[in-house]
């Protein structure tokens, strides 16, 4: 048995977006029934749905930053109650057992992480994400979201949020702590409210100076533009942390140069291209390294974290009639800092 609801839904690879409906499960003994409210716009899901990161069983419907509240619950769950504020990230299942998943690392399951979308399920379907009005989860992948953050502010934290915090926090960005943001985007903006609320002393290094005023409204004590050469000089050696956010290819040697002595630079951007090190660089224990997402003990942490520090996500929030149209700016870098569907805009 099954539910038919509202979604919206990439019919084949490179085609817009369409309305359209997709199954949901009957809510099953460990399972809760989320009405979505908002859901992100990452710019993973504009890869995905267009088929550049692999073929897609389409149709397909995006969507792993979701934020709505607790319809129903199954007779097994007792974590969630309706009417809870719920969040749902990247990931709706994983095996529990293996070693990963037992250290709360289920983005990297050894039998298959069951991504939000796009993803084999256990019961043979494809997953299909959060652009839609409702979601039926696995109650273990259901996020709680405190008070504190504003409801359209609040999908985002659940990939670009922890995307951006768990490299900051494994890397101990504290006070005394100096860390470089490159690029000021969706993850960007929040690494810099992120690693300022932890009070580490954060420079922006961004291409141009267009939004150096934004940088330092969100949190950044210096802000540099990386197409003046004089910048690699005059911070040779300056920051503890990089967290390199970008989606483009860069002069890695350039940026390791930046690190001090134990310094680690963590890439959280997906580059085209594969990277070149000259290996002198890393003398001095410096650490080249990447990091994707967060387990689910570390992303509720992000949102209790978030609400204690009062962060949200920069938004703009679109009706699904515009999806298509904000996919081209995301493309653009035409969005200040991350596009948020509301949901109650979707019909079949």
């Amino acid at each position: 048995m099954s539910t038919t609801v509202p979604a919206y839904a990439a019919p084949a690879a490179g085609e817009p977006l369409v309305p359209t409906t997709v199954e949901r499960r009957d809510v099953g003994p460990n399972d809760v029934l989320i009405d979505v409210r908002y859901a992100g716009i990452c710019h993973s899901d504009i890869h995905t749905v267009r088929g550049e990161w692999g073929p897609q069983d389409y149709p397909l419907t995006p969507g792993h930053e979701i934020f709505g509240h607790v319809a129903a619950v199954g007779p097994d769950v007792t974590t969630r109650r309706v009417g809870d504020r719920v969040g749902v990230g990247c990931m709706v299942n994983s095996c529990g057992e293996c070693a990963n998943c037992v250290r709360g690392e289920q983005q990297f399951c050894l039998d298959g992480t069951v991504f939000t979308y796009g993803s084999p399920d256990r019961d043979g379907t494809t997953t299909q994400g959060g652009y839609s009005t409702q979601v039926v989860v696995d109650a273990g992948f259901v996020l709680s979201v405190p008070e504190g953050i504003e409801d359209e502010q609040v999908a985002p934290l659940l990939c670009a949020g922890v995307t951006t915090y768990n490299p900051l926090k494994h890397w101990g960005a504290g006070p005394g702590e100096k860390v470089a943001v490159v690029g000021l985007g969706g993850l960007g903006h929040l690494a810099v409210k992120i690693a300022h609320a932890m009070g580490a002393e954060v420079t922006v290094l961004s291409q141009s100076l267009k939004k150096q005023e934004d940088a330092l409204r969100l949190g950044a004590d210096h802000y540099y533009a990386t197409s003046d050469p004089a910048t690699f000089e005059t911070l040779a050696g300056t920051f503890d942390i990089i967290v390199n956010t970008v989606s483009a290819d860069l002069d890695v040697a350039a940026y390791l140069g930046l690190l001090n002595l134990h310094g680690a630079m963590s890439n959280v951007g997906v580059a085209p291209s594969p990277m070149s090190v000259p290996g002198g660089l890393l003398n001095g224990h410096k650490s080249l390294t990447g990091s994707m997402i967060g387990g689910i003990p570390v992303t509720q942490e992000v949102l209790d974290f978030c609400a204690e520090h009062g962060i949200g996500a920069d938004v703009e929030v679109v009706p699904a009639a515009r999806i298509n149209e904000a996919y081209e700016r995301v493309l653009a870098s035409d969005v200040r800092y991350r596009f948020v569907i509301d949901t109650t805009t979707l019909t079949a």
